[in-house]
């Protein structure tokens, strides 16, 4: 009677073909660490290794492949754990920049602000002082025949301020006017301070609201101490415009 062999078609894999693949499963966990912290004797337990004399050969129980894969679940926990961790503190990170960044910003636009509100405030050009000589009075003590300005009540030495931020384009005699000052303000208009007993600015130099510039007194043509205060429309002499007008147009209680 003929007997036919089984072809490997239909035969179960040999117990040395089993255990072949798990070693090369452990082989490659060992590689990436999975198992490279697992307790030796978990493996000694096992049965030794088969000698093929080709290529050796490690079986390992059901045991040691759940504690293989268990190990491998937590590393792999471990892994999401940290790659988490890493990207809620990149994500703080940017939010700190971020608010950073704002109030950086923040107070940039307050400081533009402030020196906005800065360059268009406006004071007296003497504290506490009042009109004594009206704008376009009349009187031949004026070559023009009339006032080109406003004289403020103040006795020799007090002190005289820019009325706002500006720069200095005249500092010296002006002739009646006596010691001068004549600043170019921001918004391109100029103001005068005549009859200065001592002069504190310099040509060029930039003022702002309340500087001093100067002490009152009596140089020039005058007949007592005080303060000659014009606004112009230029620096020159006869472009000049009602000065109260003018202060109270920047916001000037007078």
């Amino acid at each position: 009677m003929a007997f036919t062999r089984a072809t490997g078609k239909h035969r179960r894999p040999s117990r040395m073909q089993r255990s072949t693949a798990r070693a090369a499963g452990v082989a490659a966990l060992t590689t990436t660490g999975v198992i490279g912290t697992l307790a030796s004797p978990a493996l000694a337990a096992g049965p030794e290794p088969e000698q093929t004399g080709l290529l050796p050969v490690l079986t390992i129980g059901d045991e040691v492949a759940d504690q293989i894969d268990a190990q491998a679940a937590a590393q792999q926990q471990a892994a999401e754990r940290a790659a988490a961790e890493e990207k809620a503190v990149a994500a703080a990170k940017k939010r700190a920049e971020e608010e950073a960044r704002k109030a950086r910003e923040e107070q940039e636009r307050a400081a533009r602000e402030a020196e906005r509100k800065r360059l268009n405030t406006f004071v007296l050009p003497i504290t506490g002082s009042y009109v004594s000589t009206g704008y376009q009075a009349g009187s031949s003590l004026w070559s023009s025949g009339s006032h080109t300005g406003v004289d403020f009540h103040a006795a020799t030495g007090t002190s005289v301020h820019a009325v706002g931020a500006g720069t200095v384009v005249e500092a010296g005699w002006g002739g009646a006017y006596g010691n001068q000052v004549v600043i170019r303000m921001h918004d391109g208009t100029y103001t005068q301070y005549g009859h200065l007993s001592s002069i504190g600015v310099s040509v060029g130099q930039t003022v702002t609201p309340g500087q001093q510039i100067g002490l009152s007194g009596a140089t020039g043509n005058v007949t007592g101490p005080h303060l000659h205060f014009e606004a112009r429309t230029s620096q020159e002499y006869g472009s000049d415009i009602d000065p109260v007008a003018y202060l109270r147009a920047h916001g000037v209680n007078i």
